[in-house]
């Protein structure tokens, strides 16, 4: 055996028997479709095979064996595998997939039957095998029971961005392949997180994959391929592709930002520009929408706190203008400066925006002039409260409040009395910014005026860094509260009466309120 083979899985696979000498199988990949672009080893296999097999819709005529036309003999035995089904209903017992399942069996078993004679057998694949190949469905039946090998093949997605000149990725860019049967919702959400995409299997999902584009804001972005190094081929902009004009064969290709922000500026790019105001979520890119991911990445210029802008990837031809966190108002208006120059601003808040954070800042100065033309979207991020919630188990399960011990933009008169009003209406509390380096006495008030409502035994949660590398999470009774154990980066979750502190028989200890609320 060789080398080449045991890299392809050949070496798991059981030897051959000389009482009983079998066939070899394989998956031969010959390319997304000019037969110049097979590779010597797939012309090789093909020669040396006895049998050449591939896949056919119910007309007979298979792109495959059109693609290896020329290298197939008069004396190779040839075994056209004939879908039952493509796209249309079907009324066998077990639906599509049934129909499907049983046609994949009785082909294995056809194929099986020549490897039994100790005849090759060489299954042929367009593109790849195994990306979105026919040919995985025989692997996985056959492979197991005979010496295998699968021929690597060009794929449809490196076709198509060459025959569009296009890088796909740079950098640190991804590429993320999205099948377009996908359900509309998943694609749009996919496609807004996405560095650079290609939905494959087009055909009669093409206006759900259109919408798609559109609602993730990728469509000017979108380039469309058809039959790729083949006859009838077909690039442009997605964008001015009708509907009824698109077969299977195609997909949509979003390429990569980096290699666009090397070309010519848009003239019209002045028109584009906008603020966005981007919620991170508490700690890294783990809980970061997709649609947070795509607005950053889309971005001309991030704008925000040093600790804020520094989760974010650096990208190539993105301009990041770090600042202070006590500026929320000059840093608010420097983006929409940006923004009225026909650049795409994300602001970027920790959490979500519109808690205790940027949204407010960049919205006051955006409803004044000369920037209340300026385009402005908010996007909502995971909160510090609900994912220290999550942790600790579900202390916010019932009604809660939010309140900043902050004192620096409104007089702890009014926190306190805000304390006192939620710890009367007996609601769950979510406590931000409890303290600092210049406030330091500030738990210290709040634990008193709680007490003056809640039980001592009442569970409060330090939660702090959640989501990050000093993530830590302490339960203890109000009483025992420690300001000397609370930072800025700590959030604390106050419980209400009903609030429970359970040790489970794992060892693990949850804190939960209940929903339901005794009736008095």
């Amino acid at each position: 055996m060789s080398e080449q083979q045991a890299s392809n899985g050949a070496a798991d696979q059981p030897a051959e028997s000389p009482e009983r000498p079998t066939g070899r199988l394989y998956g031969v990949g010959l390319g997304p479709g000019d037969p110049s672009l097979m590779t010597v080893r797939a012309v090789e296999v093909i020669a040396e095979a006895d049998v050449v097999a591939y896949h056919s819709a119910r007309h007979g005529r298979s792109i495959a064996r059109s693609i290896a036309a020329r290298h197939i003999r008069p004396d190779h035995l040839e075994e056209a595998l004939v879908y039952p089904v493509t796209t249309e209903s079907t009324d066998h017992p077990g639906g599509y997939r049934g129909a499907l399942d049983e046609f994949y069996e009785k082909a294995a078993a056809r194929l099986a039957a020549h490897l039994d004679a100790g005849r090759t057998v060489a299954v042929l694949s367009e593109g790849d095998p195994f990306f979105y190949g026919s040919y995985q469905h025989m692997h996985k039946r056959l492979a197991h029971r005979y010496p295998t090998e699968v021929i690597p093949g060009v794929t449809s997605i490196s076709a198509a961005a060459a025959r569009l000149g296009t890088p796909l990725t740079e950098a640190d860019e991804v590429l993320t392949v999205l099948p377009g049967t996908l359900p509309e919702e998943e694609l749009t959400a996919r496609l807004s997180a996405a560095d650079s995409a290609v939905v494959m299997k087009l055909g009669r999902t093409f206006p759900s994959v259109r919408r798609a584009l559109e609602r993730s804001g990728r469509m000017p972005e979108a380039r469309y391929v058809e039959r790729a190094t083949m006859a009838g081929e077909r690039t442009g902009a997605l964008a001015d592709v009708a509907a009824d004009t698109v077969p299977y064969f195609s997909v949509a290709v979003v390429p990569s930002r980096i290699a666009a922000a090397g070309e010519e500026s848009d003239p019209a790019a002045a028109e584009r520009g906008e603020v966005v105001v981007v919620g991170t979520g508490p700690a890294g890119p783990r809980w970061l929408t997709p649609e947070s991911r795509g607005a950053l990445a889309a971005a001309d210029d991030l704008v925000g706190y040093t600790t804020y802008l520094n989760r974010v990837p650096v990208r190539p031809g993105q301009r990041r203008h770090p600042s202070d966190n006590k500026v929320e108002s000059e840093r608010a208006e420097f983006a929409l400066d940006l923004a009225r120059r026909g650049r795409r601003v994300a602001v970027v808040s920790g959490g979500d925006p519109g808690v205790f954070a940027m949204a407010t800042a960049v919205l006051e100065v955006a409803s004044e002039e000369p920037y209340r033309g300026v385009p402005v979207r908010v996007l909502p991020g995971v909160t510090a409260a609900n994912a220290a919630a999550a942790r600790a188990g579900a202390p916010l399960g019932h009604d809660y409040a939010v309140i900043s011990l902050s004192d620096r933009l409104k007089p702890w008169e009014v926190i306190a009395e805000r304390l006192r009003a939620a710890a009367s209406a007996d609601l769950a509390l979510a406590l931000y910014n409890p303290g600092s380096r210049s406030r330091t006495w500030q738990v210290a008030k709040a634990r008193d005026v709680l007490l003056e409502h809640h039980a001592p035994d009442t569970p409060i949660i330090l939660a702090r860094d959640i989501g990050g590398p000093e993530e830590s999470l302490r339960t203890v009774p109000l009483a025992e509260l420690d300001p000397t154990q609370v930072d800025m980066r700590t959030i604390l979750l106050v419980g209400s009466s009903q609030t429970r502190r359970v040790r489970r028989d794992n060892g693990t200890e949850v804190v939960w309120t209940p929903r339901r609320y005794p009736e008095r």
